[in-house]
C-alpha cells in the first residue's frame, strides 16, 4: 500500500504513546504520521492524573476522535472514552495496559464506541487472556485480534490494515 486516502480527514486521529520511550519519535507514531500526516501525536508525561489531564484539555469538546492508543496510552483512550463516549467514533488499542489496578479494579461502565484491540501472544507485560477478559467487560462493540508478537508489536503495526480500521 503505497497509495494512501488523500481526502482522509486525519485531523481527529490521535496517537497517544505508551509510558517510556513510546513518544512521538517513535516507531508507531512515525508509521502511523507517515500515512495519515495530519494525526496528533502528542507527548505525555508525569503520571495517569497529569497525562488524563493533558488528553482532556487537548480534545477539549470536539467530537469525531478517533483514538489510537498504546500499552499505557490505550488505557488513557479508554479512559477517556469512558468519561466522553460521545466524542470518541473509534478507539484502536494496541497492547492496552488495561490490566493495570487504575482500571482493572474500578471497571467503567460499558463502552459502546467501536473497539479494536489488538493484543500479541508473546507479551510480556499485559497476559493477552487477562486484558481480553477485561476488554469483553468493558466494550460492547469491540473486536479483540491476537498476534503473534510481543507487547511492543513492531511486527504487527506495520502489518495492520490502518486505512480500514481508521475508516
Amino acid at each position: 500500500g503505497a497509495f494512501y486516502n488523500t481526502c482522509m480527514d486525519t485531523s481527529h486521529i490521535v496517537f497517544i504513546h505508551g509510558s517510556s520511550g513510546d513518544k512521538s519519535n517513535t516507531y508507531k507514531a512515525v508509521l502511523l504520521r507517515t500515512r495519515f500526516p495530519g494525526m496528533l501525536t502528542p507527548d505525555f508525561e508525569g503520571d495517569i492524573q497529569t497525562r488524563m489531564a493533558k488528553l482532556i484539555s487537548l480534545l477539549g469538546n470536539e467530537k469525531d476522535w478517533m483514538l489510537v492508543g498504546s500499552s499505557l496510552g490505550g488505557l488513557m483512550a479508554t479512559l477517556f472514552a469512558a468519561q466522553a463516549p460521545g466524542q470518541v467514533k473509534k478507539l484502536i488499542l494496541l497492547a492496552p495496559a488495561l490490566t493495570l489496578p487504575e482500571f482493572a479494579d474500578h471497571l467503567p461502565d460499558p463502552i459502546h464506541v467501536p473497539t479494536i484491540v489488538v493484543q500479541g501472544t508473546k507479551d510480556e507485560l499485559i497476559p493477552w487472556e487477562a486484558a481480553r477478559n477485561l476488554a469483553e467487560r468493558v466494550f460492547s462493540n469491540l473486536n479483540f485480534i491476537i498476534v503473534d508478537d510481543d507487547h511492543r508489536l513492531h511486527k504487527t503495526a506495520e502489518a495492520l490494515d490502518w486505512e480500514s480500521m481508521l475508516a
